[in-house]
C-alpha cells in the first residue's frame, strides 16, 4: 500500500515539531500509560522502547520489540517513496513522515493505522515513532462509498457508478491496450410499470424492480460466462436500467443480450400474493470507442429506447442513424434534456410572493426556462413531462435547486439591511422516488450557506396525498432539518383536507382555478355575484390557518382578487398583478425598496 509523506520544513518548524525527550520520569509515565501506540526508534532504525498500546496493537508484549527494525514491524519498506522520507528523517532531512499502512495481526486479522514518524530533541534519542488504527473510519468511508455509488432498492450500480464505469471505458487508454475496441450499451425501462406503482403501491413497485434487478443480474452473468468481462448492470433512476458491455464484439451480441434480458422479464413475476406480467423496451446501441462520449452514447441509447416503445414497446430497437435524423420535435427535445443542463441551456427567472396585508416581497418561485438553441426559450410545459418520463428531471432539479439557493444567498449579503427573501423550489414526485432529495438538500443548503428557513420545497396536491413510505419519510427529514414544504396547485383534491394534520406541510398554494373566480368586487351588469367560489377558498384558509400553514394565491391578476383574498385572510399572493417571472437582477432592484408595486 502506498503511503503519503511531507517534504522538508524550515528549522524553526521542525523545532516545533519536535517532541522533548528529557524530563524522563514525566514522560516514563506518560509513554506508558498513553492509549496511542507508540515506540522510541533510535538513528539506525531499531526500537529502544514501545509502549504497551504498541504491543497491543501488534499482537505481542511490547518488551518483545526492542531491538527490532521499525521499519518492518510497520511495513514501511512496501513502496520505495515512504521508505526514502523515513530514512530522511531518520537523518534529520526531514520534520516528518505520514502515511497509511495496512498491518497483519498475528491472529490473522488486519487493520489500517495511520503512521507518524517525528524527530527527538535529546541529541542521538532518534525518533518517536506513532501509529493510529484507523480500520472503523476507512470501513465506513467504503460503506459510504457503497452507499453512494448503488440503488438501496435494487442494490444495483446506480448512475453516478455507470457513468464512472462508462467514461472509463471511453477513455483511450482503456480500449487501445488491447480488446476490440467497441462499446455496446442496451438501455430499458419497464413497461406500465407506472401502472403498477398506481395500483398496487410503491412498495410492490419497489419489489417488482427489486426481482426485474435480478433477472437482469443473471442474464448478464450468462452472457458473461467464458467471455473476459460481464455486462455491468445499473439502475438509473425509476424502472430505467443499463447493461453496458465493454469490448463488445458487435450488434449481434449486444441483440443476443436484448434478447435474452425481454425473454427473462416477460416471465411472470410473484410479489406479495399477486401474479404480475409486464413486458420491456430496449434501445440498444453499438458502436467504436474511438470518439464516442458517455453523453452521445446515452443520447443515441435514449432515442432508440423512444423508438422502441413508439414501434408497441416489448420489443428491443437497434439504433438507426437515418432514423435519428428524421425524428419528432418531442423526442428531439427528450433526447437532448440531459446534454442541455451539461451545456447550461437552461436558466432560472423568479416570480414574486407578495404579503397580501403590507405589500413587501417575501420570497420568490424559482421557475426553470430551457433557451434551445433551435426552439427558442421554451417554458416548463413543454419539457418537465418528458424529464419526468426519462429521469433527467431528477438531474434538472437538482441543477435547479443548487442555482436558486446559491442566488437567494446572493441576495441576501447584497441586502444585508434588509430581512431575507426566502426561494421557493418545485420539486417532482419522482425526485423524490429515484434521488436521495434529503441528502441533496443538506448538501446544497451547506455549500451554499443558506439557511434552511430560506427554502421553500412544492410538490403537487397529487404527489403528495395519500403518499406512503419514502415521501413523508423524506418530507418529514426535510421539514426536522428547518426547510419549509409547500403543496402546489392545491384545492382540486381539498376532500382529503384532513389528511393535512399527517403531513410535514407549513404552506399552501391555491391552484389558480379558484382564484379566477375572484375576478370582480362586485357582478358585472348589477348582478349578484355567486358566494360559492369565495365561500370555498375561505374556509380552506381557516382550515389551513388552524393547522398552522400560511396560504399562498396564485394566478392573482387584477386588484380586485387581490382585495378579495386579502379581505378572507389569504397571507400571500402571487401572480402577473405583481410581476411576471423575472431575472435574478430584477429583483435585486425590487429588495431595496421591499414594499412592493403591483405591476401588469
Amino acid at each position: 500500500m502506498s503511503g503519503t509523506s511531507e517534504g522538508p520544513t524550515p528549522a524553526a518548524d521542525l523545532d516545533r515539531s519536535a517532541v522533548t525527550y528529557s524530563d524522563h520520569n514525566t514522560y516514563d509515565r506518560v509513554f506508558g500509560a498513553a492509549p496511542l501506540a507508540m515506540a522510541v526508534v533510535d538513528r539506525e532504525g531499531f526500537v529502544l522502547r514501545a509502549n504497551p498500546a504498541f504491543g497491543e496493537l501488534l499482537g505481542t508484549d511490547c518488551d518483545t520489540l526492542t531491538g527490532r527494525s521499525a521499519a518492518d514491524l510497520v511495513d514501511l519498506t512496501a513502496d520505495a517513496r515512504s521508505w526514502h522520507a523515513y530514512r530522511e528523517v531518520l537523518c534529520g532531512r526531514q520534520a516528518r513522515l505520514r502515511c497509511t499502512r495496512r498491518l497483519k495481526h498475528p491472529g490473522g486479522t488486519s487493520v489500517w493505522v495511520q503512521l507518524t514518524v517525528v524527530p527527538l530533541t535529546d541529541g542521538e534519542a532518534g525518533v518517536l515513532l506513532s501509529v493510529t488504527d484507523i480500520s472503523a473510519r476507512r470501513e465506513l468511508q467504503a460503506r459510504l462509498r457503497h452507499l453512494q455509488m448503488h440503488d438501496p432498492v435494487t442494490r444495483l450500480p446506480n448512475r453516478t457508478l455507470f457513468f464512472e464505469r462508462l467514461s472509463a471505458a471511453l477513455e483511450a487508454e482503456s480500449y487501445e491496450q488491447g480488446g476490440t475496441g467497441r462499446i455496446g450499451l442496451c438501455y430499458l425501462d419497464l413497461d406500465g410499470f407506472k401502472a403498477v406503482n398506481d395500483t398496487l403501491g410503491h412498495r410492490v413497485g419497489d419489489r417488482l424492480l427489486a426481482a426485474a434487478a435480478e433477472r437482469l443480474t443473471r442474464v448478464a452473468d450468462e452472457a458473461g460466462y467464458a467471455r473476459a468481462a460481464t455486462p455491468l448492470v445499473a439502475r438509473l433512476g425509476g424502472d430505467e436500467f443499463a447493461l453496458l458491455v465493454e469490448d463488445s464484439t458487435g450488434t449481434e451480441q449486444l441483440a443476443d443480450l436484448a434478447e435474452s434480458a425481454l425473454e427473462a422479464l416477460q416471465e411472470p413475476f410473484d410479489l406479495a400474493g399477486q401474479r404480475l406480467s409486464l413486458t420491456a423496451s430496449i434501445g440498444v446501441v453499438e458502436r467504436h470507442a474511438a470518439g464516442t462520449t458517455a453523453t452521445g452514447l446515452m443520447q443515441a441509447a435514449d432515442t432508440t429506447l423512444y423508438w422502441a416503445k413508439a414501434d408497441g414497446k416489448g420489443r428491443w430497437t437497434l439504433f438507426d442513424p437515418e432514423r435519428n435524423a428524421h425524428r419528432m420535435t418531442r423526442q428531439a427535445l427528450s433526447s437532448t434534456l440531459r446534454p442541455a443542463i451539461e451545456r447550461g441551456e437552461f436558466a432560472l427567472e423568479y416570480q414574486p410572493l407578495v404579503g397580501m396585508e403590507d405589500g413587501r416581497l417575501s420570497g420568490v418561485e424559482a421557475l426553470v426556462r430551457w433557451h434551445h438553441p433551435q426552439f427558442g426559450t421554451l417554458t416548463p410545459n413543454r419539457f418537465i413531462g418528458l424529464a419526468e418520463e426519462d429521469g433527467s428531471i431528477v438531474q434538472l432539479g437538482r441543477w435547479a435547486l443548487v442555482t436558486a439557493c446559491r442566488q437567494a444567498r446572493r441576495w441576501q449579503l447584497a441586502h444585508p439591511g434588509e430581512p431575507p427573501i426566502f426561494v421557493s423550489v418545485n420539486v417532482a414526485v419522482r425526485q423524490v422516488w429515484d434521488s436521495d432529495l434529503v441528502a441533496d438538500v443538506a448538501q446544497t443548503l451547506a455549500d451554499t450557506g443558506l439557511a434552511p428557513h430560506l427554502l421553500q420545497l412544492e410538490l403537487t396536491e397529487s404527489a403528495v396525498m395519500g403518499s406512503a413510505g419514502r415521501p413523508i419519510q423524506a418530507l418529514q427529514a426535510l421539514s426536522d432539518m428547518g426547510v419549509r414544504i409547500a403543496i402546489d396547485d392545491f384545492g382540486t383534491g381539498y376532500s382529503n383536507l384532513a389528511y393535512l394534520s399527517r403531513l410535514p406541510v407549513s404552506a399552501l398554494k391555491l391552484d389558480g382555478s379558484f382564484v379566477r373566480g375572484f375576478q370582480y368586487e362586485e357582478a358585472p351588469k348589477g348582478g349578484t355575484p355567486n358566494p360559492a367560489d369565495e365561500v370555498i377558498v375561505e374556509a380552506m384558509i381557516q382550515l389551513a390557518h388552524r393547522l398552522g400553514l400560511t396560504v399562498t394565491a396564485e394566478c392573482v391578476e387584477t386588484s380586485a382578487q387581490a382585495t378579495r383574498l386579502r379581505r378572507i385572510g389569504c397571507d400571500t399572493g402571487q401572480g402577473w398583478l405583481y410581476s411576471r417571472p423575472v431575472p435574478p437582477d430584477r429583483i435585486s432592484e425590487l429588495l431595496g425598496s421591499r414594499a412592493y408595486t403591483a405591476t401588469t
